[in-house]
């Protein structure tokens, strides 16, 4: 058994350079064997089209490696958060690309031909969560470790903004909006298929005449098969009347989806938004938008941009029409006030399950244009999982900001094997080319579900499996018998699905023995209620979602608790056996990247991957009776708690310890437990040495460290960055590379 360790992308990738090369040095003489694979956005583009490429420039295919690897019982992988693409950002990468000397063709929006459609079908591996659900062949285990969560109590982060005092002149006006008909959540359709078969997904227009949108779809017995639709119009109804609202309240509007992981419905969810906030100046110019190819589901920034193809005078016109319609509407929540960039810029900007908990951290606000915190009405359009985070809203404005000294926690189990849920449903998701009825045949010609639809509708579907859903159920049981702790149920038995989803928990529950411990089913929204009530008195809640929720709750919670979600520890024990390990969310990712450009500093707190390390040791140990392995695993828990203990997590400020000497301090906590450990006399002696060594020069080390930041970094590249100035720059300690190197 191999431990692999993930190349992705952004902050994550660039901290590995600075850890590997200690890993691979403690891990000499262990029987520990550690590979890289590389599934970053550049290297999945560049594996996707190996007969373009220069024999020099091909890399393997290492996501469908590794996805075939974790349907066996020796996957050990440990996964980084990699980019889970846009288009603009797949553009990108594509021209960092092809500016390297990469022939890698051009992404085409809007395909005209068979060849067009062949490419973007292509690419659409590449496209969104292309890598979880390839890996996630095991359900979803988050939680802080004891240690992780002590520390926190102990240490408090400083990110919670005080909410206004209920009933005062300053009382928060923040609100969640959703819709209240016409919805996925309100049109949402479920089955469950007693014997295997194949379905496929067809379009019938008015007329009668039926279109195959997907053929081939194989169910398996007891799979439980969705569809819903978004109507758009109702959507845009929708948007338009919380602008007005927002106007009228003087309050800031916000929009909060997931662009990225719904990479077909959620930018178009996006671009309506656009195109109603912009209505006067993008029907206006609808004619020419059109012509420079601008696409409004990218953002307003994809306009803008183009608007350099046209002649000056009509540029001018088209931003001036622009600007009038900020003047007309309510402010725009802000990513960036110093450059103009709205919440409608760029739609993966805006990601709701890291943009949600931040705007109830800051006291229920957001940055306005002048730069400073207001309330916001923040639009989620679905009513899946919106009323979740009104609970939370109405819950600080009553009882006021949580205290991370004394709360609770809320650790997730989460049903997310074999593409669960609708963050597999993006194969499935089509938009209506005119009226009629999209529907799921059998391949008896029975038609299973069905849903009328009107021009420019979002239609989804998506699979959950019963092998999937029995080993979640296990899961629960299993994390709330460890605990002590009570495991609910995040399903709303008015949702179609999840009334599904209700009937296999009460056949399955038995099956695991939950006698005398606390399982309960709740709708989300008392789940919510329930769960904050315990966190506010100190008490630990296991929440057992959905895929979506899974992601959202594992966000929200740990960004309270712990001031980041990079902090929890992540295992999905797979379905054959093995396991992954996941090192916590990226969402913060692309900001460390952009400081560490511009002032050398890495503020990537790699503290997920060293708590993912411990058990992926242990696991090898318990799979091969490495017993190196295991000490390896216990000395590093040892570390770790010495690293928080000492507080030697990075800062945020420039010339101050950042990434680098953060990993610094772990390896010599990690020598330090190896050499005072008893039960490897070998291991003792070499790392006893090491541990000297490194505690010897930690004056030189550290001001070698500290010397590097404070200037500007070349590493060649955002998506496709140059190994050896990438090495360079993550490992600017001669002193320390001279003793980690001689091991």
């Amino acid at each position: 058994m191999k431990l692999i360790w993930t190349k992705t992308d952004e902050a994550p990738a660039l901290a590995s350079y600075a850890l590997l090369p200690i890993l691979r040095a403690y891990f000499q003489g262990t029987g520990v064997e550690i590979e890289t694979a590389d599934i970053s956005l550049a290297g999945r583009i560049i594996a996707n089209f190996p007969e373009r490429l220069r024999n020099d420039q091909k890399i393997p295919d290492e996501l469908t490696r590794l996805g075939e690897l974790a349907k066996t019982p020796e996957a050990n992988i440990i996964k980084l958060p990699n980019i889970s693409a846009s288009i603009p950002q797949l553009r990108e990468a594509i021209a960092e690309l092809r500016a390297e000397g990469y022939n890698i063709p051009d992404y085409i929006e809007e395909p005209s031909t068979e060849e067009d459609r062949a490419l973007q079908a292509r690419f659409a591996v590449v496209l969104g969560s292309a890598v979880n659900p390839v890996l996630r062949e095991g359900n979803s285990d988050r939680r802080a470790s004891k240690s992780v969560k002590a520390f926190a109590r102990k240490h408090p982060h400083k990110g919670m903004k005080n909410w206004p005092p209920s009933g005062s002149p300053s009382s928060s006006m923040t609100r969640v909006a959703h819709m209240s008909d016409k919805d996925f959540y309100g049109s949402e359709k479920s089955t469950t298929v007693g014997a295997a078969t194949k379905v496929r997904i067809e379009f019938v227009d008015s007329a009668g005449a039926v279109q195959v949108l997907k053929q081939n779809i194989p169910l398996l017995p007891g799979e439980v098969i969705d569809c819903a639709v978004m109507n758009v119009a109702a959507l845009r109804r929708f948007y338009a009347g919380q602008i007005a609202a927002a106007k009228a309240d003087h309050a800031l509007l916000s929009l909060h989806l997931k662009c990225t992981m719904m990479k077909i419905s959620d930018p178009i969810m996006f671009g309506h938004c656009v195109a109603v906030y912009f209505a006067d100046a993008l029907e206006k110019h609808a004619a020419t938008i059109h012509e420079i190819g601008a696409n409004i589901n990218n953002g307003l920034a994809d306009v803008l941009e183009k608007l350099d193809r046209l002649p000056a005078q009509k540029k001018a016109e088209i931003e001036a029409d622009i600007a009038a319609c900020y003047a007309k509407g309510p402010g725009l929540a802000m990513v960036d006030s110093r450059v103009g960039k709205t919440n409608l810029h760029v739609n993966n900007d805006v990601i709701i399950d890291a943009s949600m908990p931040v705007v109830i951290r800051d006291g229920g606000k957001m940055w306005n244009k002048e730069d400073a915190l207001v309330d916001t009405v923040a639009m989620i359009p679905d009513r899946c999982y919106a009323t979740i985070y009104q609970v939370v809203i109405e819950d600080c404005q009553e009882h006021g900001q949580f205290d991370p000294a004394t709360m609770g926690s809320v650790s997730n189990v989460g049903l997310m094997a074999q593409k669960a849920e609708e963050y597999g449903s993006h194969d499935k998701t089509f938009a209506a080319s005119a009226n009629g009825t999209i529907r799921i045949v059998d391949d008896s010609g029975t038609t299973l579900l069905e849903q009328s639809v009107e021009r420019g509708d979002i239609f989804r579907a998506c699979q959950t499996k019963d092998e999937a859903i029995r080993d979640w159920v296990k899961l629960a049981v299993t994390r709330a018998r460890a605990t002590g702790a009570p495991a609910v149920f995040w399903l709303d038995p008015d949702r179609a699905h999840d009334a599904q989803i209700i009937q296999k928990v009460k056949a399955y529950l038995p099956e695991q023995d939950p006698s005398g411990l606390e399982i309960k089913i709740m709708k989300p929204v008392d789940a919510m209620k329930f769960s904050l009530e315990r966190i506010r008195r100190g008490q630990d809640t296991i929440s057992v979602t959905g895929n979506v929720l899974r992601d959202y709750l594992t966000d929200l919670f740990p960004i309270f608790e712990l001031g980041t979600s990079a902090r929890m520890l992540s295992i999905v024990p797979l379905l054959k056996g093995g396991a992954l390990f996941e090192t916590g969310a990226g969402g913060s990712a692309p900001k460390h990247v952009q400081q560490f450009v511009k002032e050398g500093h890495l503020r990537w707190d790699s503290l997920g991957e060293y708590c993912a390390l411990a058990p992926a040791l242990d696991l090898m140990a318990t799979k091969t009776g490495n017993a190196r392995a295991a000490l390896l695993s216990k000395t590093l828990d040892e570390a770790i708690g010495q690293y928080l203990e000492d507080a030697r997590y990075p800062s945020r400020k420039v010339n101050e310890i950042d990434n680098r000497g953060s990993t610094y301090y772990l390896a010599l906590a990690w020598a330090r437990a190896l050499a005072a450990q008893e039960e490897d006399r070998e291991l003792k002696q070499r790392f006893a040495p090491v541990a000297a060594a490194l505690a010897a020069n930690e004056g030189k080390i550290t001001q070698e460290l500290s010397r590097a930041q404070g200037q500007p970094v070349d590493i060649g590249g955002y998506y496709f960055p140059d190994d050896a100035r990438c090495s360079q720059a993550m490992r600017p300690s001669a002193t320390l590379n001279a003793i980690i190197d001689r091991m």
